[in-house]
C-alpha cells in the first residue's frame, strides 16, 4: 500500500519530482509510473514515452538523482498525505463501477491469498494499514522504502522499446515465405489431410450443441425476472435561480456533486478547444495554488474533481439535444465548503499563461489519446461512423475523437506559432461556459448531507463570470457528412464499423432491440466474426435515438466482416428459437439492465432520465417489451437492421496494407500523422 502512495507522490501526480525532472529535461513526451503488487514479486516501473533511445543513460541518472534527493531531504508531506487520502477514499467508497462487488473483492483477496494462506483479507480489511501508514509518514518510513527498494536494489533493469517502420509488413512477408516453404515440403497426402481437418473444423463450428446437453444447464424462467424497472430518484429544488436536481439516496456520508454547465451557445471557432480545456483545468496554476499543490489539496479535501462533456438527446423530440460541460466532485459532507472553494479556484482562477506547462499537458494528452485510439479502435470507429449521420456523435467527435486528436497534433507540432492563440481561446472559453445562466447542480446524497448545499450554490453562482463573452457569435452546430473512411495503423488487425439510424427511417425504438443485441452478440455476429472469422470480439448497439452500429474488435478481416453485416437482416428475418433459447437471450438483456448500482450510478441513471426527458412510463414499457419478446418480435426487427444499413456509413481502423488495398473507402489516411 505504501508503494502505491509512493507511486502517486514521486511520479503520478502533476508536479511530482520524477515526472517534473524528466519532463524538464525533455526526456519523453509522457512520463508515467506503475506499481503492481498482485504478484509474488511486486515491481515498480517508471516510463518515458516517445523518448530518444540514445538518452537512456541520462534517463537512468535523472531518476537516481531525484530518488537520492527525495530519500535524503524527505518526500513532500502534502504529496504523501494526498496520496494516502486518495487511496483511502477509493478503499472506503469501494466503487467498482458496473463490475460485481463480490467478484472484485474476491480478486483483491487473491492478490495476497495466492501467496500466503494466512492472509486472505489484508487488502480488503485495510483500515489498520492506512492508520499505520499515517503514523509512519513522519518517521522516515517512505524514504526508507525508496532507499531499500529503488536505490540500493540490485535487481532492476532498463528496457528500451524502439519502433521500426514497416516491421509488421516485413514480418508478414517472412511468415508468407515460411508457409510457402512448408507447403512445398508436404506430400499431396499431407496437404489433403490439412484440407480435411480444416473442413472438419468448419463443420464443428457450424454444428449446434446437442439440445439434450444444453437442457442440463439450469435456467431461470421469465417469471423469475423482476418486472419493475428501476425508478428514478429525482427531486427538483432551487438555490435562488439555480436548479438543483437532488437524488435522496443513502451514500454513507459521501456527496456526489455535479456542476452542469450548458455549452449549446459556444462559438464554432472555440468549440473544439473544449476538449483541451477539460484536460487543462486542475492541471495548471491558479491564483492561490501551484498546479502540484492544487492537485494535492484536491485529493486531501475531496475524492476527486473531474471534468467531462456529455450530450443528451431529447427522447420526446429526437432531433433536439443538449451538450453540457460537467464538473464531477466526490466529497465527504464535512468537506463540502472546501469542495466548492476548490471548484471555484479551478474554474474561475486558472492561469493559462504558463505556456511551458501548457505544452507539457498537450504533449501528454496527445500521447495518452494516441495509446487509447490504438487499443480501442472499435470505439473510435463506431463514433466516427456514427458522426457521418448523427449530430450528437459528430459533437462528441470534436471533443474526444479524431478531430480532437488532429487539433492536438497541430498544437503539439506547431506550439510556438499556436501558443498565444491557445491561451486566448482557453480564457475566452471559461468566460463563455462558467456563467450563472448556464448552471444547474446535480447532487446525490442523503437528506442530512443536503444541509448547507443551497447556500453554497448561491455563493458559488454569484462568483461566476458575468462579463460580456463570445456567446453572441454563431454557436457550433455539427453538420454530419458521410465520408466512409479507412484509418491506417501499424497493427495487424482491423476494427470495422458499419453504422446508421433506424428512427431517421421512421421506425420506433422498442425494448425487444435489447434482446436482439444479446442475440447478435452471442449468436449471429459471434459465430461469423469471432468463431469463424478469428476476430477477438464483436459488438452491436441499437440506441434510443436510433443510432446503431455493428463493430468488430481486433479483426483479421475487412471485406468478409462487412459482408457479414450486410447479411444480418436476412438472418434476422428468418430467425427461429424455442422458449428456452428466447429466455436465455432475455436473461442476457435483463442482466445488462439490472447491473447492481452504487449510489453514484443511481444518481447518474436518474440524471440521465431527467436530462433526456425520458418519462419513466417509457422505461417501464420498454422493459415490458423486452420481457415479453417473442421470435416474431425479433423477426420484425430485420426492418430496423435494413433501415440503419441503408445509410452505408463505414469506418475502419487497422492494417496499413489491408486498408490501403481495399476499395471500400472514399478516403484513406494514416491514423497518426
Amino acid at each position: 500500500m505504501a508503494f502505491q502512495v509512493l507511486d502517486y507522490a514521486l511520479c503520478s501526480a502533476p508536479g511530482a519530482p520524477l515526472k517534473e525532472a524528466l519532463t524538464d529535461r525533455g526526456i519523453g513526451k509522457e512520463i508515467y509510473s506503475s506499481y503492481d503488487n498482485g504478484v509474488m514479486q511486486p515491481y515498480f516501473s517508471i516510463v518515458a514515452k516517445n523518448a530518444d533511445a540514445s538518452r537512456k543513460e541520462e534517463f537512468v541518472s535523472v531518476i537516481e538523482e531525484v530518488l537520492r534527493e527525495q530519500a535524503e531531504k524527505g518526500i513532500d508531506r502534502k504529496a504523501l498525505q494526498a496520496g494516502l487520502n486518495y487511496f483511502e477514499f477509493r478503499y472506503r467508497e469501494a466503487d467498482f463501477g458496473s463490475y460485481p462487488k463480490g467478484l472484485m473483492l474476491g480478486l483483491q483477496a487473491l492478490d495476497s491469498w495466492l501467496y500466503d494462506d494466512g492472509k486472505p483479507f489484508i487488502h480488503i480489511e485495510a483500515n489498520d494499514t492506512f492508520d499505520a501508514l499515517k503514523k509512519e509518514m513522519d518517521k522516515g518510513y517512505f524514504e526508507d522504502l525508496v532507499r531499500r527498494y529503488l536505490l540500493e536494489n540490485s535487481h532492476k533493469t532498463v528496457v528500451v522499446l524502439s519502433p521500426v517502420k514497416g516491421l509488421t509488413e516485413k514480418k508478414d512477408r517472412e511468415l508468407q515465405r515460411k508457409l510457402q516453404e512448408y507447403k512445398a515440403s508436404l506430400s499431396r497426402e499431407e496437404v489433403e489431410e490439412i484440407v480435411r481437418q480444416t473442413e472438419a473444423l468448419v463443420r464443428y463450428q457450424e454444428e449446434p450443441s446437442p439440445k439434450e446437453a444444453l437442457e442440463k444447464i439450469p435456467l431461470l424462467t421469465r417469471a423469475d425476472m423482476k418486472k419493475e424497472a428501476q425508478p428514478y430518484v429525482n427531486e427538483e429544488r432551487h438555490a435562488g435561480d439555480t436548479l438543483i436536481l437532488f437524488h435522496n439516496i443513502f451514500t454513507n456520508g459521501i456527496g456526489y456533486l455535479r456542476f452542469i454547465f450548458n455549452i449549446d451557445n459556444i462559438p464554432e471557432e472555440l468549440f473544439p478547444y473544449i476538449g483541451v480545456l477539460k484536460n487543462v483545468l486542475g492541471m495548471v496554476d491558479t491564483e492561490h495554488y501551484g498546479y502540484g499543490a492544487l492537485y494535492h489539496e484536491t485529493n486531501i479535501k475531496t475524492g476527486g474533481i473531474q471534468m467531462v462533456v456529455n450530450t443528451y438527446t431529447d427522447a420526446q423530440n429526437m432531433p433536439d439535444y443538449r451538450a453540457t460541460f460537467d464538473v464531477k466532485v466526490k466529497v465527504l459532507h464535512e468537506n463540502l465548503k472546501e469542495a466548492f472553494a476548490l471548484t471555484e479556484e479551478i474554474l474561475l482562477h486558472s492561469r493559462f499563461g504558463d505556456t511551458k506547462r501548457l505544452y507539457d499537458i498537450i504533449a501528454e494528452i496527445q500521447s495518452r489519446m494516441q495509446a487509447t485510439m490504438a487499443s480501442a479502435g472499435h470505439s473510435l470507429a463506431a463514433v466516427r461512423a456514427l458522426s457521418y449521420l448523427s449530430p450528437t456523435a459528430a459533437l462528441a467527435e470534436q471533443i474526444s475523437g479524431i478531430p480532437q486528436y488532429r487539433l492536438l497534433e497541430r498544437l503539439e507540432g506547431h506550439f510556438e506559432e499556436e501558443k498565444d492563440g491557445l491561451v486566448e481561446k482557453l480564457q475566452k472559453l471559461v468566460s463563455c461556459i462558467f456563467r450563472p445562466e448556464n448552471l444547474m447542480v446535480d447532487y446525490t446524497a442523503g437528506e442530512k448531507e443536503y444541509e448547507g448545499l443551497e447556500e453554497a450554490v448561491c455563493a458559488f453562482r454569484d462568483k461566476l463570470f458575468t462579463v460580456p463573452s463570445e456567446t453572441e457569435k454563431t454557436p457550433y452546430r455539427p453538420v454530419p457528412e458521410r465520408k466512409n473512411e479507412g484509418f491506417q495503423t501499424s497493427a495487424q488487425v482491423q476494427y470495422v464499423c458499419r453504422a446508421g439510424n433506424f428512427i431517421q427511417k421512421g421506425l420506433p425504438y422498442t425494448g425487444a432491440l435489447k434482446v436482439l443485441k444479446v442475440m447478435m452478440g452471442y449468436e449471429y455476429l459471434w459465430n461469423r466474426i469471432r468463431v469463424k472469422g478469428g476476430a477477438y470480439g464483436c459488438m452491436c448497439s441499437f440506441g434510443k435515438s436510433g443510432d446503431s452500429y455493428f463493430v468488430s474488435y481486433r479483426d483479421p478481416n475487412l471485406e468478409k466482416t462487412v459482408e457479414v453485416y450486410e447479411n444480418a437482416a436476412d438472418y434476422i428475418a428468418s430467425f427461429e428459437a424455442d422458449e428456452r433459447t428466447m429466455t436465455q437471450y432475455i436473461i442476457g438483456a435483463v442482466s445488462e439492465l439490472d447491473v447492481p448500482m452504487n449510489p453514484a450510478a443511481k444518481g447518474m441513471y436518474s440524471l440521465t432520465g431527467y436530462m433526456t426527458n425520458l418519462p419513466f412510463e417509457r422505461v417501464q414499457k420498454e422493459r415490458d417489451e423486452l420481457l415479453l419478446a417473442t421470435p416474431e418480435d425479433i423477426r420484425l426487427l430485420a426492418g430496423h437492421i435494413r433501415a440503419f444499413m441503408e445509410a452505408d456509413c463505414l469506418c475502419a481502423v487497422g492494417n496499413e496494407k489491408k486498408i490501403g488495398e481495399s476499395g471500400l473507402f472514399e478516403k484513406v489516411e494514416p491514423l497518426f500523422h
